[in-house]
């Protein structure tokens, strides 16, 4: 086995909520909630977890600026993110989130430390390559950012971009006219849900096409199928009418079974579970705590 691949990892816990689109009455609680649950539910290690300090939110409008919520303390939140990691110097980076832009800070680090020979999985159900002249919410704007596009201060904080060739688009369906022409102008491979929903043959083909030896996986829950994984935006029961968008069509069994196949040929350097919005827990969490017997 290849020594490079066999260094320390780190865990981060990166409860991010300001790059997010969120529907409930509890701005900014959901994400970290769910991030912290992701944290909890994955099996002990002896990596460091260490965690992203985070602003909670403290009331009134969502600033904005350059036509993108919160880019200032998202940049702040980037930044540390990068300190820690810096600090760390990991060989491998499991994060735990969090809104869809806490895989870019891990993902930058990995590309240089790989010395861009690193391919990129973008499990998700978007492509995430928006730019602020299309969305406000800079969570659909990572990809763009990773590859140098995106938001221009979140890209310019990205030393070594990736190139359209390290990265698949895994699980996105349908996109807008916009994102489709991101794709198509710099050529990104895209692998439909349904190509994956009965083997991993695709994805494993793409792999050793490039000789590729580590990979760094984004994985966007949505990507699920929300009537069958309810801890999902498009399962929150507060809410009669979603905001449009593309769903997820998969089983958590198929990405599953995608993810094992994936290791089973390359190092994992990356993973990043992002999108984690467990309603039922979040809601929970509210009535015990409006208990008085419970305090």
């Amino acid at each position: 086995m290849n020594q490079q691949y066999m260094g320390k990892t780190l865990r981060l816990l990166y409860p991010q909520w300001q790059g997010g689109y969120d529907e409930s009455e509890f701005p900014g609680q959901i994400y970290p909630l769910g991030a912290r649950l992701l944290a909890w539910l994955a099996p002990a290690s002896e990596a460091p977890l260490v965690e992203v300090p985070v602003e909670k939110w403290a009331g009134g409008n969502a600033p904005k600026e350059g036509g993108v919520f919160y880019r200032q303390e998202i940049l702040r939140q980037m930044r540390a993110a990068r300190s820690i990691i810096d600090a760390h110097t990991p060989e491998r980076i499991i994060t735990f989130g969090g809104d869809c832009l806490i895989s870019q800070a891990p993902f930058a680090y990995l590309n240089e430390r790989y010395g861009g020979k690193m391919g990129v999985l973008w499990i998700d159900a978007h492509p995430d390559v928006t730019t602020p002249d299309d969305f406000d919410h800079a969570h659909a704007m990572v990809l763009g950012n990773l590859l140098g596009r995106g938001e221009p201060l979140m890209a310019a904080e990205v030393r070594l971009p990736l190139k359209p060739e390290q990265v698949a688009l895994v699980g996105v369906n349908n996109v807008l006219p916009h994102e489709q022409n991101t794709i198509d102008r710099l050529g990104l491979t895209v692998m439909p849900g349904r190509d994956v929903m009965h083997d991993s043959t695709v994805v494993t083909a793409w792999m050793r096409e490039r000789e590729l030896e580590c990979v760094a996986v984004h994985l966007d829950l949505d990507v699920l199928d929300p009537s069958l994984f309810r801890s999902l935006l498009f399962a929150n029961p507060a809410v009669e009418k979603h905001i449009e968008a593309e769903r997820g069509k998969n089983r958590i069994q198929e990405i599953g079974r995608l993810l094992a196949d994936v290791a089973a040929q390359a190092h994992v350097v990356g993973m990043s579970f992002a999108e984690h919005m467990p309603w039922d827990a979040l809601n929970l969490q509210k009535m015990l705590s409006a208990l008085p017997f419970m305090r």
